[in-house]
């Protein structure tokens, strides 16, 4: 579209807002007010779709979950509905002939994407809730294309990727800044820390993992001579906030990310092979076996509970005895893999779980937090629940993005002319490392808290490889 053909749009989009806002104001529809909003976001779809994603990703730590407990659905607003808009006017592109770069679709992290889609999509129909699975399946859709495969595109600007860091990192501050004066008032106590993020993280545990995330960018924003120093100093002040929130925030899954974040960072710096990391970790998992009921005994005798105290906080991280958290998470693992061992092929749909999961529970394994009313959470467990849910193909195609993911924004840190380049590909890995580490113990995929980022890191990396690996910073 010409430029004088997009002002003839301007003009006259803005000449029907103005004579459609006088006679609605004049007969006292006061709720017009809030067309100029709708005005800007229907302009940005048509005409700047690059900065609504940009939009989307500031909202996004600010948008509240409005849930039916009538029909077991909810959505995000304003987020889901933004995201939806999106997928549609990109689904319209695609079909109006919008030339979309083959080189996204042929890349290995495309396809492995691709792949866990299609399974989504065909244990959605095997599924045994299926209007459940169905609004899963849309709803990642809904953040799949608009952040990795519209971001694809949004990062072919080198600039941009810095650009959406900083619009969800903009946003978390806003809502740390709600939390810890909220937390305050309380004498940021352990148990209010909990849920002192509502309504916008559920708990503590999502929200420590969007801290967590955006971590390793802020340490290396504010280390990087390269920046001006106004914005390393902005970096610094914001990763002071990031590190007092995670502190405040009580999630010990999150503290874990963190580091093992570090530690691959460690093994990067050394330029450790990684055999020699597999054959460790191999090592590891085999001592584990052999030995796992000594060392569960030893786990066992740990009765630590969660404290306001840092030390014994930390403590409490294995306390498989007495911490009613940690003993929740063990019920629903069991519970998930009883769910697994029934349908280990198709499982029993995508996004199922908390309808589906109380029976497989044990009243031995139950805790004072327990319950079959499908309310609180899911599996616990980015790896268990699509097991449980989707089968074994469910599990192995989601770590297979991972790997690819990580594989991929290693090669280009190692092979990348330009020092930015290299040092975004391996932030984006810690990043993804942060959240995947916590997904151990907890899964927020099926919410645009965690979607937004790690599918934006995925197209990060995606467009690094593609557009970025070969090129000098002047060249773009």
């Amino acid at each position: 579209m010409s430029d004088k053909v997009k002002l003839y749009w301007v003009y006259g989009i803005s000449t029907l807002f103005i004579i459609v806002n006088a006679v609605l104001i004049i007969n006292e529809y006061y709720w017009s007010l809030l067309l100029p909003i709708l005005a800007v976001v229907l302009i940005l779809y048509i005409f700047a779709l690059d900065k609504l994603i940009l939009l989307i990703a500031f909202l996004t730590p600010l948008a509240v979950n409005i849930r039916s407990f009538d029909t077991n659905l909810g959505v995000s607003l304003p987020t889901e509905p933004l995201m939806f808009g999106v997928l549609i006017i990109f689904v319209i592109k695609l079909f109006s002939g919008f030339p979309y770069d083959r080189k996204v679709l042929h890349h290995p992290l495309t396809i492995a994407i691709l792949i866990n889609l299609i399974w989504i999509t065909i244990t959605s129909f095997t599924s045994e809730l299926p209007l459940i699975s169905f609004k899963f399946l849309l709803a990642r859709l809904w953040f799949v294309i608009p952040f990795f495969f519209v971001g694809a595109i949004l990062f072919r600007k080198f600039s941009n990727i810095k650009r959406f860091i900083w619009m969800y990192a903009l946003g978390l501050l806003i809502v740390i800044g709600y939390t810890i004066i909220k937390h305050s008032q309380y004498g940021f106590d352990e148990e209010t820390g909990h849920w002192v993020m509502t309504p916008f993280y559920n708990d503590h545990t999502a929200y420590g993992a969007a801290l967590a995330m955006f971590i390793p960018f802020m340490v290396a924003f504010s280390f990087d001579k390269t920046y001006k120093f106004s914005i390393r100093m902005s970096s610094v002040f914001v990763l002071l906030v990031l590190i007092i929130a995670i502190i405040l925030s009580y999630s010990r899954a999150s503290w874990i990310s963190i580091i093992a974040a570090f530690g691959v960072y460690c093994l990067v710096m050394l330029k450790i092979k990684f055999k020699w990391v597999l054959g460790v970790v191999s090592i590891i998992v085999v001592i584990f076996f052999s030995f796992q009921h000594q060392i569960i005994e030893v786990l066992e005798r740990n009765e630590q509970d969660s404290s306001t105290d840092f030390v014994e906080h930390i403590q409490s991280i294995y306390n498989i005895s007495s911490d009613a958290s940690n003993l929740e998470r063990i019920n629903r693992w069991q519970a998930g893999i009883r769910m697994f061992n029934e349908r280990p092929f198709f499982g029993w749909g995508p996004g199922t779980y908390q309808f589906l999961y109380a029976p497989f529970q044990r009243s031995k394994e139950k805790t004072i937090i327990s319950t079959n009313a499908g309310d609180l959470g899911n599996a616990h467990s980015e790896y268990i629940g699509p097991m449980a849910e989707q089968g074994l193909l469910g599990m192995i195609t989601i770590v297979m993005v991972l790997i690819i993911g990580i594989y991929i924004g290693l090669k280009v840190h190692k092979n990348a002319k330009d020092k930015q380049v290299k040092m975004m590909a391996l932030l984006a890995v810690l990043s993804l490392i942060t959240y995947f580490m916590h997904g151990i113990l907890n899964n927020f995929l099926d919410s645009d808290k965690a979607s937004v980022p790690v599918w934006g890191l995925f197209s990060i990396i995606l467009a690094l490889d593609i557009y970025h690996i070969r090129k000098l910073r002047e060249n773009y």
